[in-house]
């Protein structure tokens, strides 16, 4: 989906197709058919952005054979999509029983990520709209913490200085302009947009940016503005934003909180729990953990990182930061100028709600994805953005 700024450049609103696992370029095409599109269809819309997840085997398919990867591009004009964006933060086995802290690796200190990166870029440069120059990828930030060393940080901000090299030689080629955004994580080595300042700085090249993601930034209890104003004065360039919601508990410690926040513990991702206390953020690495005794300060409100989905808010007594992603959207794309124009519903955790919850069928999640994709829509509209054919 196509916007238009008031100053009239193009702000692109897609939904990130890892929520439906595929680790092949056979499962790709399907994802296409079998949900994309019908999302699209439920729009009304003749035009619909997805934000891709090819996962290192798809990745490999297309980058090895430019017949396949034209091929990928008549699909997905056949089907009314286009992309503009790339989710590579998952390298493989998203779609696994149990993924937890499997999606951090390969990190950036390993050569497997900067091969993995470097495809996608060259493949997001070959599957670009005709009349669009510029394309995002979002990635891991850096690593998760327990596996980062001075010699390893030094690896990854090598890799990364390797990878803008890449990149531009990429624009000399094709004309297109990539850029990568780390993508502030609970628990990683930039867990918030302030952690992402010193190594971007560092890197100090503007084709390697940051993502905000919503949910994150409301777990690790950023203020919208405040980050964005760190990351401007740093001269940070905001690459692109993922639309999303945490989990909110207002009286964690409530015995029926505590209940219905096992709800959401659940075996397959990582929900990294958090509170702000008076002696700064306390957390833990996921919400079983913080629901164990007195593991985590039950004071005040505890968040988790679990992506809600954007137009349903759990039931009381908890609820989502659906204030948070306006307030940061709000700033993102509803001043004088858009800070990114690339924007990502990514609600990943369909099939980890309770079970009460979750879509049976693909036409609940089509119906799902739509109304987050329609609530997105009325957000931007809202701000003064006028939505294109």
């Amino acid at each position: 989906m196509r916007f238009r700024h008031p100053d009239g450049s193009t702000v692109h609103l897609a939904y990130c197709t890892n929520v439906h696992p595929a680790e092949t370029l056979d499962g790709v095409l399907a994802q296409l058919r079998d949900h994309c599109e019908p999302v699209r269809r439920r729009l009304g819309r003749d035009r619909l952005g997805i934000g891709l997840w090819l996962a290192k085997d798809a990745a490999r398919a297309l980058v090895t054979d430019p017949s396949a990867l034209r091929g990928l591009r008549c699909e997905l004009d056949r089907r009314g999509l286009e992309v503009v964006t790339l989710n590579g933060f998952p390298y493989e086995g998203f779609g696994a029983e149990e993924v937890k802290y499997r999606v951090y690796t390969p990190d950036w200190a390993d050569p497997e990520r900067l091969e993995y990166t470097t495809s996608l870029a060259r493949l997001l440069a070959g599957l670009l709209p005709d009349d669009v120059p510029d394309g995002s990828i979002s990635t891991l930030p850096l690593a998760w913490r327990t596996a980062h060393d001075t010699e390893r940080a030094e690896a990854s901000r090598t890799a990364l200085r390797t990878l803008a090299e890449r990149l531009d030689a990429l624009q000399e080629l094709t004309g297109r302009s990539i850029r990568i955004a780390l993508e502030p994580e609970p628990g990683c080595v930039v867990e918030t947009t302030h952690d992402a300042i010193e190594p971007l700085t560092a890197i100090g090249h503007d084709r390697i940016g940051i993502c905000v993601d919503t949910c994150h930034l409301a777990t690790s209890f950023e203020d919208p503005h405040t980050a964005l104003d760190d990351l401007a004065r740093a001269g940070i360039p905001v690459v692109k934003s993922q639309l999303s919601a945490a989990l909110h508990a207002e009286q964690p410690h409530l015995p029926e909180v505590r209940e219905a926040l096992r709800a959401f513990a659940e075996p397959r991702f990582l929900h990294q729990t958090r509170t702000s206390t008076a002696a700064g953020l306390r957390g833990t690495d996921d919400l079983d953990e913080a629901l164990a005794g007195d593991t985590l300060p039950d004071g005040a409100p505890w968040r988790a990182h679990f992506h809600v989905p954007l137009h349903a808010a759990p039931t009381a007594p908890l609820t989502s930061t659906l204030p948070v992603l306006k307030a940061a959207l709000t700033r993102l794309v509803g001043g004088p100028q858009p800070l990114t124009r690339h924007l990502e519903v990514e609600t990943y955790t369909w099939q980890a709600l309770p079970p009460e919850l979750r879509p049976k069928g693909r036409a609940q999640l089509a119906d799902g994805i739509a109304a987050e994709l329609t609530l997105a829509r009325d957000l931007l509209t809202d701000l003064g953005l006028k939505e294109l054919p």
